[in-house]
């Protein structure tokens, strides 16, 4: 490969290449629902794997813990999330690089849809970006902890911190926002990104403290479940 090829190559993989994924992955799911009924359909969010706990529960669609990040009700909703993927995605993906980034949101969007599983309204259906958009949040946050001595990384931290803040307590009185989703979302984005640290920077990462955070993730979100099927009553 020629000098003009590598430097096209390097230049390729500064872009953040897997919000542009996601971005577009979400984005051809949210057409193909307003061509198949409409997004705000009750029946197409269910057909399309929106968060249902009858389904998951007695019909044993455990992927529904997956898909309703890439599922929207409504163009208000879609666009809100998709503006803040391209800008807040952008910025977590160049600093942990493509594949933490993309482990952070998929977990942290599994998180969110755990914790609303078991804690969450049990006869509402959701969907929404938002609990993988919180785990990125919660990225940064961590962020704040590890480079205390960068001023640009501090401002974004405190920035990211207040709108948490903001956010959370305005959505404790909106029976629309599945909060739970997005608590769920925001500890899955603190634990996954504090166990996978920064690409050459993870001495600054205590390696217990990677291997704590870990472990905590996963039997968080397995206590989370075991509790949720016994709140329905499948685990005596």
């Amino acid at each position: 490969m020629d000098y003009q090829a590598q430097m096209k190559l390097k230049r390729l993989l500064k872009q953040p290449l897997v919000t542009y994924l996601l971005l577009g992955i979400t984005t051809i799911v949210f057409l193909g629902m307003e061509l198949s009924g409409g997004s705000e359909n009750s029946q197409v969010l269910i057909r399309w794997g929106a968060m249902s706990r009858v389904e998951i529960l007695y019909l044993d669609q455990y992927w529904r813990l997956f898909t309703p990040m890439f599922l929207h009700i409504g163009w208000l909703h879609f666009v809100v999330n998709m503006v803040t993927l391209y800008y807040v995605g952008s910025q977590v993906e160049s600093i942990y690089g493509h594949w933490r980034y993309l482990l952070i949101y998929l977990l942290s969007g599994v998180s969110g849809n755990i914790i609303s599983f078991t804690f969450g309204s049990p006869n509402s259906i959701s969907a929404g970006a938002s609990t993988a958009l919180f785990g990125l949040f919660g990225a940064f946050v961590i962020l704040g902890r590890h480079f205390k001595n960068n001023p640009a990384v501090s401002f974004m931290v405190q920035r990211y911190a207040t709108f948490i803040g903001i956010n959370l307590v305005f959505n404790l009185f909106s029976s629309s926002v599945d909060i739970m989703g997005h608590i769920g979302g925001l500890i899955g984005g603190l634990l996954v990104a504090s166990a996978l640290a920064v690409p050459d920077r993870s001495e600054e990462f205590n390696i217990h403290e990677r291997i704590i955070s870990g472990i905590i993730f996963v039997f968080l979100l397995g206590v989370c479940l075991v509790l949720g099927f016994k709140k329905f009553g499948l685990l005596v």
